[in-house]
């Protein structure tokens, strides 16, 4: 009798490399973005997508605060159209950053999901910038 685990087999090798692939090409997470602002390749634009008071309040530091209901093809235009967007919200119980990752990626620029959105940031002990200091 198989452990709920093995019930159902492992994908092959093959097109387990190919799924794992494809959902990084979507996503990166808090120790990835910690990793490059703290050795400084920074070549992304990290934006928080929740109100401008909860910015003030609290944010991951080298963050741009900008709410997904303001990413119009004229705001965006302040970057290069290669530039690669990582976007964040509250945490895993908010989809804002998955409404901006839509909007950044219909008005056709690259952009991946930070997961784990502050509360991932928090969870890795990483520090804050805002009037909190701490996750709002």
């Amino acid at each position: 009798m198989p452990s709920p685990v093995s019930e159902i087999p492992a994908a092959a090798p093959e097109a387990a490399a190919e799924h794992f692939a494809r959902k990084l090409a979507f996503e990166t997470d808090c120790s990835d973005v910690n990793a490059a602002f703290t050795s400084g390749k920074v070549d992304f634009v990290l934006l928080d997508v929740r109100s401008p008071a909860l910015f003030a309040l609290s944010h991951i530091p080298g963050a741009l605060n900008l709410p997904h209901g303001k990413m119009t093809a004229h705001r965006m235009s302040q970057w290069p159209s290669d530039t690669l967007f990582v976007v964040y919200c509250a945490g895993p119980h908010c989809n804002g950053a998955d409404k901006a990752a839509l909007r950044l990626s219909r008005l056709g620029l690259s952009v991946k999901l930070m997961i784990g959105g502050l509360t991932g940031w928090a969870d890795e002990g990483f520090a804050f910038d805002g009037e909190a200091g701490v996750a709002a």
